[in-house]
């Protein structure tokens, strides 16, 4: 399979997000002025400060030319993962719902956090399982599988109104959530990640890119673009909860700002 990965003016973790994509597939970078996607059977909206995060993270390239390619790709049925500057895009773009707000702290913060899968059966974690599955007790529930990735954000509270936050959790959209005592930026109920209704769309203010390789401490992160490649290649469960791949698509503050 082949992913696309956008390029904005002030992007700065497109290349890691290329070359994690590349640990299970093809890849290839996509110029925010190009309406082509270029044969990509899924699109990754990178972390950084798209045309410097002016007037507020995401709103300037909500409107890029490759944006509009992915919209109709996502509305196409067509597999987008937003990552932190990536998912503050995708809200502006209104594929997902709510809105990232600054962090509790007002302060740009870069650590790693634990997450926790809440629904490992979506097109973004079926290959996010872990190895507790309840033991000789079958009437014990399955320990979550806790994923260690790194978030560096300012602008990364994940904010919506009552009645949408009843619909997410609802309609089972909230993918990660902040393991207790790691919810940094004081996002309500630890929401770390949402899908759109059609669980096509996902959006994550962690970064999984930079948890790829033994070397910079953890490989958490693999598994969100292995669950894509999966899902792109009709391998994952997730086809049990009704989404499939559809055709592609190839034309049509102070201080730190933003995500990262």
């Amino acid at each position: 399979m082949k992913f696309g990965v956008l390029q904005f003016p002030g992007s700065c973790d497109e290349v890691d997000a290329l070359h994690a994509a590349r640990r299970v597939g093809d890849a290839e970078l996509i110029w925010h002025a190009e309406r082509d996607l270029k044969g990509a059977d899924a699109i990754v909206v990178p972390g950084g400060f798209s045309y410097g995060d002016y007037l507020r993270a995401g709103a300037i390239a909500r409107f890029a030319p490759a944006m509009e390619s992915v919209i109709a790709f996502a509305r196409g049925g067509g597999l987008v993962l937003g990552i932190c500057n990536g998912f503050q895009v995708l809200c502006e773009a209104h594929l997902l719902p709510g809105a990232l707000l600054p962090n509790s702290n007002l302060r740009f913060t870069c650590r790693q956090v634990d997450l926790e899968v809440a629904h490992p059966d979506s097109a973004f974690t079926g290959a996010c399982r872990s190895d507790e599955d309840g033991g000789e007790d079958p009437g014990r529930a399955p320990a979550p599988t806790i994923l260690s990735i790194p978030a560096k954000h300012s602008w990364g509270r994940y904010y919506a109104d009552e009645a949408t936050l009843q619909a997410l959790e609802a309609n089972g959209q909230v993918i990660l959530r902040y393991a207790p005592g790691e919810n940094f930026n004081g996002s309500l109920r630890d929401i770390a990640g949402v899908r759109n209704e059609a669980g096509n769309v996902f959006g994550m203010m962690p970064h999984p890119e930079h948890a790829v390789d033994p070397l910079t401490g953890s490989t958490d992160g693999l598994c969100i673009f292995e669950s894509m490649r999966l899902t792109v290649e009709g391998s994952t469960s997730q086809n049990k909860a009704g989404w499939s791949p559809k055709s592609k698509h190839t034309t049509a503050t102070p201080g730190a700002r933003g995500a990262g």
